[in-house]
């Protein structure tokens, strides 16, 4: 993790230590550069990660200030880090159906950036939210970047064994979203009818350097999921 992306998490959980709501300032940006022991241009990087995220707004003349109108239970679509922080008053578990490794297909690679055949860890689990069913997830991880996975892992968080256990840093990634209706095998690992409504996602996580080390689809459950995007200003342009 970049240096501003570290100062962008402290600032944020400076927020939440504060309790700071909807509106209320934020430091000046001395005071802030000499609290984090950092340069002026990274403070700005990190406010300007935090602007684009949703969590402060920044008037000219006048300061940063927070923005905190998340509703409780939805889950950001712009999220790089997965969904269990937007659900940390939830109980959010999982139930792992298959754990194996095997060779990129086509569709994996062109993902993944690697060679057809390479060895892949595949993942398929199904999340709970309060012992409901959340999403069907089926997963692909480069097993060169991620060389061990297990059920245990697996039923926990595969991102927190990344991060702390292999000390990888995860950087962006990018969503493709689909609305349709259920198959019937997509019905039966959520426990609704055939043809239900759904939304469906295809994920690819990177590292900070640009490699991509995740390639997820999920289908989550319509009657469990909530969404959410904080937008700003680039959103509009098309307008």
């Amino acid at each position: 993790m970049l240096k501003y992306q570290q100062i962008a998490l402290k600032i944020e959980k400076y927020i939440e230590s504060n309790n700071l709501q909807q509106g209320d300032k934020l430091p000046v940006l001395e005071t802030l550069m000499a609290q984090f022991g950092v340069s002026k241009s990274t403070i700005m990087k990190s406010l300007d990660l935090l602007e684009k995220k949703g969590a402060v707004f920044q008037v000219r003349g006048s300061g940063i200030y927070v923005r905190r109108n998340k509703r409780k239970g939805y889950i950001s679509l712009l999220s790089d880090q997965g969904f269990k922080k937007d659900l940390e008053d939830y109980q959010i578990t999982s139930k792992v159906l298959q754990l194996d490794i095997r060779k990129a297909t086509e569709e994996i690679a062109k993902n993944l950036n690697m060679e057809i055949g390479a060895e892949v860890y595949h993942v398929t689990r199904i999340r709970y939210i309060n012992g409901q069913t959340l999403c069907f997830e089926e997963s692909y991880y480069n097993k060169s970047i991620v060389p061990y996975l297990n059920n245990e892992i697996a039923t926990e968080s595969i991102f927190h064994y990344i991060k702390e256990a292999l000390g990888l840093k995860i950087g962006f990634s990018d969503m493709f979203m689909n609305i349709g209706k259920l198959t019937e095998e997509e019905a039966g690992y959520l426990g609704l009818p055939t043809g239900s409504p759904k939304l469906s996602t295809e994920s690819i996580f990177y590292l900070t350097n640009g490699q991509p080390f995740d390639f997820s689809k999920v289908t989550y459950n319509y009657e469990q999921s909530q969404f959410f995007v904080q937008g700003n200003g680039d959103l509009y342009n098309f307008q």
